[in-house]
């Protein structure tokens, strides 16, 4: 028997693929019979089972057991088998396109704790993208596209690879290629329109110019068609992610930024076996990664001094006082409920106002506990964007609260910051009403004008949004606080160093675009120390160009005369 499990061991090791197929309780006895663990034969055993771990875990995840097979997943050695379960997941997609959002937030989930399995995946998929387009396999493409989609929505991959792939599929339009790029845009087309609005309005006046052109099948032109109808009816039935399977917060997200033309490795070698001469100081190594993971203690595992060790703990079970009993008996509410209730509570509370003092009597009278603060903050902020113009009471509210406690200030200080970098992401009256409310608190003095400092105002560091938020901020300040006083307060020397980015003087280019930014929205007064900074600064170019220009003709005179004396000196 032993001779016989030692042949078998040969055939598994000395085969790359494999060797025969060996049943699990003979695959047991082997691994039992090798006590060199370090040894080829044994890693190649264990690799054996990564494998079929990996591939059995990942066929038979769903949205509903998705949670449990992320644990299960975990527990396997991901580092030692990422190129396994890269293979794994994208043969299992392929096979089964409709339940391609449950692998993308698997991969979405991996990619938190182990961000090199995510971008091994994302890799792999424009490598097989790229081949496939080649190779005109529209079945491929369709596939691969419709993954890299879904990564997309789940911030995996940078909307810039999205992109790349439009430009590409519609350059040189054909109907497969239309095709492809129509479902493509009907996975991730609802979070380009909210990441990045403008390219998407370009991809959409791209397929109109093919639809007109009538280049492509009919078919095509109807499923063009049919994209237009499905972007009007916001991509209802084509949720970006779909509740059940928004599990990561976006915070918490890895976004790998990967290029359609970069120079890609997809490290064909991680998916066959390798000898591990450190094989048993890496498996430790993972151990202390799981468990960091998991939230649990490496040792768990062993299970040897359980029995001596469960008396110990019946005596001092038997030791502890009925308080502390009670404090681990004691549930713990991890589903933000409580954080929920609070704001329909503040709703409710500023919806059935009459004015904004009783508003903030009552919002005082709220049980705020310590670090809630921009909880409040934001429900202000944001009942104040939903109303279809912008209503004083909302400012009148957070003045008031900016005015009693100088924590709210802050408060409302860090949601400017806050929303001014996510500008992007609202519609126009939305963003309208928001900026109104940050004017009439900074114009109010409720909180510091220091917020400006967040501010760049250069063609490379704004949006069309953020310049949108920054003309009708300006619009309200002048309005409340008239030009003259606006001026003086940009021109006060103990806060004029906050207003840095916004009148920028670092490069013409930029002191340019300033300009005419402010000049457009008709404030081009707030202007004239930049016009004076420009002015010196050009003439500053112009007398270095002139003196170097006078230098170089003084040498050219020198070589003349230097030249003639020779001349004469030769005669």
């Amino acid at each position: 028997m032993s001779s016989f499990i030692e042949t078998e061991q040969k055939v598994l090791v000395n085969t790359r693929a494999g060797g025969v197929y060996i049943p699990p309780a003979r695959l047991r006895e082997m691994q039992q019979t090798i006590t060199d663990k370090s040894s080829k034969e044994y890693q190649r055993i264990t690799w054996e089972a990564l494998k079929k771990s990996i591939n059995g875990l990942i066929n038979k995840v769903n949205t509903s057991n998705i949670k449990n097979i992320v644990f299960e997943l975990f527990n396997e050695n991901l580092i030692r088998g990422r190129g396994l379960f890269a293979r794994s997941i994208m043969k299992a997609q392929s096979a089964s396109l409709p339940f391609t959002p449950v692998y993308s937030a698997l991969v979405a989930i991996i990619n938190t704790k182990l961000p090199q399995i995510g971008e091994l995946v994302l890799t792999r998929l424009i490598i097989q993208f790229r081949k496939a387009y080649r190779r005109n396999d529209k079945t491929t493409c369709l596939a691969t596209t419709s993954f890299i989609a879904h990564l997309c929505n789940h911030l995996v991959a940078h909307e810039i690879v999205a992109l790349q792939i439009l430009v590409l599929l519609l350059e040189h339009p054909t109907s497969d290629s239309v095709e492809v790029a129509v479902g493509f845009m009907r996975e991730c087309g609802a979070h380009l329109a909210d990441v990045s609005p403008k390219a998407n309005n370009d991809v959409f006046d791209r397929f109109r110019a093919i639809l007109h052109e009538a280049n492509v099948d009919k078919r095509v032109q109807y499923m063009i068609e049919v994209l237009f109808q499905v972007r009007k009816d916001k991509y209802k039935d084509n949720p970006p992610i779909p509740p059940e399977l928004d599990l990561v917060k976006e915070e918490d997200q890895i976004t790998h930024h990967i290029s359609i033309d970069d120079d890609l490795d997809v490290e064909e070698t991680l998916g066959v076996f390798n000898f591990d001469p450190n094989y048993l100081e890496n498996e430790e190594k993972y151990k202390e990664i799981k468990a960091q993971i998991l939230g649990e203690d490496s040792d768990d595992d062993d299970g040897e001094s359980g029995t001596d060790d469960s008396e110990e703990e019946e005596d001092d079970d038997n030791d502890e006082s009925e308080d502390e009993l009670v404090k681990k008996m004691e549930i713990h509410d991890k589903t933000n409920t409580n954080l929920i209730t609070l704001r329909k509570t503040i709703y409710l509370t500023i919806k059935s106002s009459l004015d904004f003092e009783e508003c903030c009597h009552k919002l005082m009278k709220l049980n705020i506990q310590e670090g809630q603060e921009m909880e409040l903050c934001n429900m202000i902020i944001e009942c104040c964007s939903q109303e279809r113009t912008y209503e004083k009471f909302f400012g009148l509210i957070g003045e008031r609260l900016a005015k009693i406690n100088l924590i709210w200030a802050k408060s409302f200080e860090k949601c400017f910051v806050q929303y001014y970098e996510t500008i992007h992401r609202y519609e126009t009256n939305r963003l309208r009403n928001i900026s109104k409310f940050f004017g009439h608190l900074i114009s109010s003095d409720a909180i510091s004008w220091e917020v400006f400092s967040v501010i760049k105002l250069t063609e490379d560091e704004t949006t069309s949004s953020s310049r949108i938020f920054i003309k009708i901020l300006f619009e309200e300040l002048t309005g409340t606080l008239g030009i003259p006083k606006l001026k003086m307060r940009l021109n006060d020397e103990t806060i004029c160093h906050f207003f840095e980015g916004l009148f920028p003087k670092d490069n013409p280019r930029n002191t340019r675009f300033a300009i005419n930014f402010f000049t457009s929205i008709e404030l081009g007064q707030l202007t004239e120390g930049l016009r004076a900074h420009l002015a010196n600064v050009q003439k500053l170019i112009a007398t270095a160009k002139r003196k170097r220009e006078d230098s170089d003709s003084s040498s050219d005179d020198s070589s003349d005369s230097s030249d003639s004396s020779s001349s004469d000196s030769s005669d």
